[in-house]
């Protein structure tokens, strides 16, 4: 070999080398697997969540440092809500997310790891109607506003429950935060949504006029996770599960102090959160066969609407048992 063949080589050597340090470094970058561990101590967990009075355990036990009571390191990744918080666990830019049963839904068409691990709380009286001035009855709605998942669901519901085809209603799909603006334009003769969007409803003119339990819809939240990461982290995540549990029975007892919680880790206006808190059922649970029923009807409409092509393996997705094996 060449003196010039020689130096080629190493060349070529020193570049594969740094080629794979680049490979690696860029990898890296954008995972925040809790493989990872913050100063050498316990693995890192994200949880993914909405900025609302129904995160409120989340919030008390961040606040409190009840996580890291518990040894854990956890990191709440705040996003606008909506498909959004499982959607970062899917990127892997967080590990656990807190979403509603009709959200996780579609997002396990297109993610089949997703996961149910549990619920840690539910509701008939947190989601609100709000319709606009002049509108006396139902029957006089010609559009309607709606966020994704449980807003959409409910808002069908509601039209049918009063004997109303919904594909006579125009329903469009907003953010949270442009619809009270749009009721108080005039564009939309109602919709339904939670707190704080239901107050700014009504202070734009709007008048409160019932509640989704009223026309037999409730809401389950549940956390998810990803398999893969499960299947490595299953005592790690029934260690989060039981901080949230924890979490949920401070929030029942002292619905102030969680909406103290909710104003220093989401701004959020503590007298309407503690309004809230009151009108949600804050206890975590295993997951039935109810609650599969309860989807199958969920999954129906998704795909009665065309907003998936496909049913999740509900059997599969929705971890019966996961709860009382690793977070009780």
């Amino acid at each position: 070999m060449t003196r010039h063949q020689r130096t080629a080589g190493r060349r070529t050597s020193a570049l594969a080398a740094l080629l794979v340090l680049l490979l690696a470094t860029a990898c890296g970058a954008g995972t925040t697997d809790s493989a990872g561990t913050s100063g050498g101590g316990s693995p890192t967990v994200r949880i993914a969540l909405g900025v609302d009075a129904s995160y409120a355990p989340l919030y008390l036990a961040a606040q409190r440092g009840m996580f890291k009571k518990a040894g854990l390191d956890v990191r709440l990744v705040k996003v606008e809500g909506g498909p959004a918080a499982a959607q970062a666990v899917t990127a892997g830019t967080a590990q656990i997310s807190a979403n509603a049963d009709s959200t996780a839904l579609p997002q396990m068409v297109s993610n089949p790891r997703l996961r149910a691990l549990g619920a840690f709380q539910s509701s008939g009286r947190y989601l609100k109607v709000v319709l606009r001035k002049g509108i006396e009855s139902p029957r006089q709605i010609r559009t309607m506003a709606s966020i994704q998942g449980i807003g959409l669901y409910a808002t069908h519901e509601y039209l049918r429950h009063h004997g109303i085809d919904p594909d006579t209603v125009k329903i469009r799909q907003s953010a949270p935060q442009e619809i009270p603006t749009m009721l108080q334009r005039g564009d939309i003769d109602g919709y339904i949504l939670f707190d704080p969007w239901v107050t700014k409803g009504v202070e734009a003119g709007g008048q409160l006029s019932g509640t989704i339990g009223d026309f037999g819809v409730t809401y389950v939240q549940w956390l998810l996770a990803d398999q893969k990461w499960l299947e490595e982290n299953q005592k790690l995540a029934g260690k989060v599960f039981k901080v949230v549990a924890d979490a949920d029975r401070l929030v029942t007892d002292d619905p102030h102090a969680a909406a103290l919680a909710a104003h220093e880790q989401a701004q959020l206006p503590v007298a309407g959160t503690e309004k809230a808190i009151g009108e949600i059922t804050f206890e975590s649970r295993a997951l039935t066969s109810a609650d599969v029923t309860s989807s199958r009807r969920i999954v129906d409409f998704l795909r009665e609407q065309r907003l998936i092509k496909s049913t999740p393996d509900l059997d599969t997705v929705l971890l019966r048992g996961w709860y009382d094996r690793y977070a009780r």
